[in-house]
C-alpha cells in the first residue's frame, strides 16, 4: 500500500534551517527521503546539514532581510532539482524593542524577514508549481498570530500578516493544484526563545498554561510539516494548524 505520509524524493525548500525549528525540520525531512534546499545567512551555518546527505541537499546563502536576494531560492532549487514539492517558509526573527510602538526599525525589520519574505519566495514557488500543477506551501507562524501577547505587536503583526497570506495564496492558486497552509507553534525552546526558558518564573507560567504540561522541542513541529507537505494533506488548504501543547485549547 502507498504510504501517503511518504516525502522519498521530494523537493523541499527550508528557509532558516541553520538552527532551531527550521534546522529540526531539514533534518527530519533528511531523514526521510526527500530532496533538500536550505537557507541561512551563510552556507557555513548549514555545513553539517549539507554533510549529512550529499547530492540531496544543497544550502543557500540569503539574507532575507534583503529582499534582493530571496528570489536566488527558487531559481537554484529548480536549476538543481527540477522541480518544488514544498516550501516551508520558516525563517523568522523577533527583537526586543524598549517601546515597540516607537521603534520603527525593528517593526520594518520584523515585517520584511517574517511576512516580505515569505511573501516573496512563496510567490517565486508558486510560479514553479504552476508548471508542475502541484504543490504545498508551509508558513511557519506562531500562536502570537492567533491570540494577543505582551510587548511585541510587530511580530504578532507579521505573524498575523503570514497567516492571512496563507488564505490569499489558497484561494488565488488552489486552482493550480497548490495548496498553502500555516502551522502556529506555541512555545518552542530554541535560541530565539532560551532567555524566557531560562527564567524560572516565565518558564513555569509558559508550561503551565500548556495543557500538555510542557514546552515544546524543535522535532515536534516536523510531522506537522511532513503530513502538510505530503499526500496525506492533498485536499488540505487554508488551514492553520496549531502546534502548541493546547495553548490555544485552554480554558479554565
Amino acid at each position: 500500500m502507498e504510504d501517503l505520509f511518504s516525502v522519498v524524493d521530494k523537493v523541499v525548500i527550508v528557509t532558516g534551517a541553520s538552527r532551531g525549528i527550521g534546522e529540526a525540520i531539514a533534518r527530519g525531512f533528511i531523514a526521510r527521503g526527500a530532496r533538500l534546499v536550505c537557507t541561512a545567512r551563510s552556507e557555513e551555518s548549514m555545513a553539517e546539514l549539507a554533510a549529512s546527505a550529499p547530492g540531496r541537499v544543497a544550502v543557500v546563502a540569503c539574507d532575507l532581510a534583503e529582499a534582493s536576494e530571496i528570489r536566488q531560492i527558487s531559481r537554484i532549487a529548480e536549476e538543481r532539482f527540477g522541480r518544488v514539492d514544498a516550501l516551508i517558509n520558516n525563517a523568522g526573527t523577533t527583537a526586543v524593542a524598549a517601546d515597540p510602538y516607537q521603534d520603527e526599525a525593528n517593526w520594518d525589520l520584523t515585517l520584511q524577514v517574517n511576512l516580505k519574505a515569505a511573501f516573496i519566495l512563496g510567490g517565486a514557488v508558486a510560479k514553479i508549481m504552476e508548471r508542475q500543477g502541484s504543490g504545498s506551501i508551509i508558513n511557519i507562524a506562531s500562536i502570537g498570530a492567533l491570540l494577543g501577547f505582551p510587548d511585541n505587536p510587530s511580530y504578532q503583526a507579521a505573524k498575523g500578516g503570514l497567516r492571512q497570506l496563507s488564505r490569499a495564496m489558497a484561494r488565488d492558486f488552489g486552482s493550480d493544484g497548490i495548496r498553502v497552509n500555516t502551522v502556529c507553534p506555541g512555545y518552542i525552546r530554541t535560541q530565539m526563545t532560551e532567555r524566557s526558558y531560562q527564567d524560572e518564573a516565565m518558564r513555569q507560567a509558559r508550561t503551565s498554561r500548556t495543557l500538555l504540561g510542557r514546552w515544546g522541542d524543535p522535532e515536534d513541529l516536523v510531522g506537522a510539516c511532513l503530513f502538510l507537505a505530503s499526500d496525506a494533506s492533498s485536499y488540505v488548504t487554508g488551514v492553520d494548524l496549531p502546534v502548541d501543547g493546547g495553548w490555544t485549547a485552554q480554558g479554565l
